[in-house]
């Protein structure tokens, strides 16, 4: 197992060459492809992920802390296999399409412009999270803790109010379809 500290990879393909097995401290990872790699067991600490492409990774027992990815593509990815101590990511810009965050805890994440689409945030705990102009269709949000959670700028959300913690989250008047989806109620507005 490595160490690594304060080190850029830039346009590296980690299909060929896999990342060595440790754990990486304030390292920058950029225009890197990951695609289908094992990642499982390493830790990444206060790392940022640029324009890679981390598709299909494997994360089993991954340890994220304080990790940022932006303008990434990150299709079908299972966070819910992370090591859940310390985990802590920031989203922005990315393509977070078909993942899955089952019974992960992302208190005060913040997902900035990106895609989330067909995610599944079942039993996850997202209490304080922003959900800045994001893009939720055919996301499901079961038995999951939303209160003072922001989607006032994200669009394409459908939220049960009686199937999650909604308490004091933030929701916006053209959200107010994505919150009565269930009742196949038709609102319009007519001024």
């Amino acid at each position: 197992m490595c160490y690594t500290e304060d080190k850029t990879f830039d346009k590296i393909d980690f299909t060929e060459h896999p990342l060595p097995k440790g754990e990486y401290e304030n390292c920058f990872f950029i225009n890197c492809n990951f695609s289908n790699s094992d990642l499982s067991e390493i830790k990444f600490l206060d790392c940022a992920f640029t324009g890679c492409n981390i598709s299909l990774a494997k994360l089993a027992k991954t340890g994220l802390g304080d990790v940022k990815f932006k303008d990434c593509k990150m299709l079908g990815l299972r966070f819910d296999t992370c090591n859940k101590f310390g985990f802590s990511i920031q989203v922005d810009g990315c393509n977070l399409t078909n993942a899955s965050f089952y019974q992960t805890k992302l208190i005060k994440t913040v997902f900035r412009n990106t895609e989330l689409r067909e995610m599944d945030f079942t039993e996850a705990d997202l209490t304080g999270s922003v959900f800045d102009n994001c893009n939720l269709a055919d996301t499901v949000f079961e038995n999951t803790i939303l209160e003072k959670a922001d989607f006032r700028t994200s669009h394409n959300f459908s939220i049960d109010p009686e199937m999650n913690r909604v308490k004091k989250a933030k929701f916006s008047l053209h959200g107010l379809p994505g919150l009565l989806d269930k009742y196949n109620i038709e609102i319009d507005d007519v001024k």
